[in-house]
């Protein structure tokens, strides 16, 4: 059973704008906007919440712009990140000049796709990524949005191009295995683009990409997110190679170096797998907010909630806590988030304007344990920050009246 609402006599009234991204393999944006909901309303009955849940081109981008649109969403099946096949989707967004589709890699590479003993992302493959874009080209697309975001893979989109008709060859003039990971790249020293689709020369693809992360460099995407998507500190290094190995010849093949260009390195170097096809990358909230009008919902409210599954040193660096807050800040909205973990270097996150952060988390739970509550845990989350919120109204209102007083 709740508890009474909280007693403070300041707390109608309040416009609050939920705007959270999902939690990895647990809460989708909306159920993660619904629950934040329901614990502010625990507390605050009377507040106005208007819920705007958000995506960064993983999980949920397409249902979240097809719905935006009112477009139609298409069914398909292809091969999964561990090479088994797997039922994935596509849309085509509605309302548009031109016939648009939109993909999200995770619907047919993501991680929540890879088993948690087969999580190795030295062998997973973006190979269904390309079946995508090959069923949306065949379908009529004229136009095409990727999202880029909860990978289950580092092949620096191989895979997804050799479904394409991209051929690579190893130095002794053999092609690379087909859909067989990063690591195979490791022998490559030959890519040849001559038998791609032919309809990748004429239909234009924007990507949204998180514009952070590249393919080489000291912040590599195999040192940076390999051993999320489980990779050991052997397994790191043997990628880090393969992606210099593919920038090399990557670079020689578009005449420019992409090791460093920003977004190659998004979703495993799946960014850079998709220049070498053609596609044009972008800033991902470039592509997505024009869909979403979150700004215009900044303008009436006077507090922002999100939340992601985690808070750390990379969530200012493209993650969509960092996004909802630099764009409430600039209209002097107070912001707070809540997270399923507080990670390493969080505080970082305060100087990015988040004025408070939390996890949902209240007693030590395996993984497992943690997934299987998080509704539950983030209603009550959401209902514990607004009580200390509204205590916080009442504090300065009492303040206020007492001056008046005096």
């Amino acid at each position: 059973m709740s508890a009474p609402p909280c007693p403070c006599p300041c707390h109608s009234n309040i416009k609050i704008l939920v705007a959270p991204s999902g939690f990895k393999e647990s809460l989708e944006p909306q159920a993660a906007a619904d629950g934040i909901e329901a614990g502010i309303l625990r507390a605050s009955p009377t507040a106005i919440v208007t819920k705007a849940p958000l995506v960064d081109g993983g999980e949920g981008f397409v249902e979240a712009l097809v719905s935006a649109t009112d477009g139609t969403l298409q069914k398909l099946t292809v091969m999964g990140p561990v090479r088994q096949p797997v039922s994935s989707h596509y849309g085509f967004l509605g309302g548009c000049r031109r016939k648009t589709a939109v993909i999200e890699m995770a619907a047919a590479a993501g991680l929540r796709l890879v088993p948690p003993g087969l999580r190795d992302p030295t062998s997973t493959t973006t190979f269904g990524v390309g079946e995508t874009i090959a069923a949306a080209l065949e379908a009529g697309a004229e136009e095409i949005l990727i999202g880029c975001g909860d990978s289950g893979t580092c092949d620096a989109g191989v895979g997804m191009a050799q479904a394409l008709g991209v051929r690579f060859y190893d130095i002794r003039g053999n092609d690379l295995p087909q859909a067989a990971g990063g690591a195979s790249l490791n022998e490559l020293a030959i890519i040849d683009r001559k038998q791609r689709h032919h309809l990748l020369r004429k239909v234009p693809i924007h990507v949204a990409c998180n514009w952070h992360n590249v393919l080489c460099g000291p912040e590599e995407v195999a040192r940076v997110f390999g051993p999320q998507k489980g990779a050991t500190a052997s397994d790191v290094d043997h990628l880090a190679r393969a992606m210099d190995r593919f920038a090399s010849a990557c670079s020689f093949v578009l005449g420019e170096d992409i090791g460093q260009a920003p977004g190659s390195g998004a979703s495993g170097g799946l960014g850079a797998g998709l220049m070498l096809i053609g596609a044009q990358l972008h800033p991902r909230y470039d592509i997505i907010m024009p869909y979403l009008d979150l700004d215009s919902l900044l303008k009436d409210c006077h507090l922002v909630f999100t939340a992601e599954g985690s808070i750390d040193f990379q969530t200012p660096r493209g993650k969509i806590p960092a996004e909802v807050t630099m764009r409430a800040k600039a209209r002097g909205l107070p912001v707070v988030a809540l997270a399923g973990t507080i990670g390493q270097g969080a505080d970082v996150n305060y100087d990015v304007g988040i004025d408070a952060f939390a996890s949902i988390l209240q007693r030590p739970v395996t993984l497992e344990t943690a997934i299987a509550e998080a509704e539950r845990l983030l209603v009550e989350s959401a209902e514990s920050a607004m009580r200390m919120i509204m205590i916080g109204r009442w504090l300065r209102l009492k303040s206020e009246i007492n001056l008046i007083v005096e």
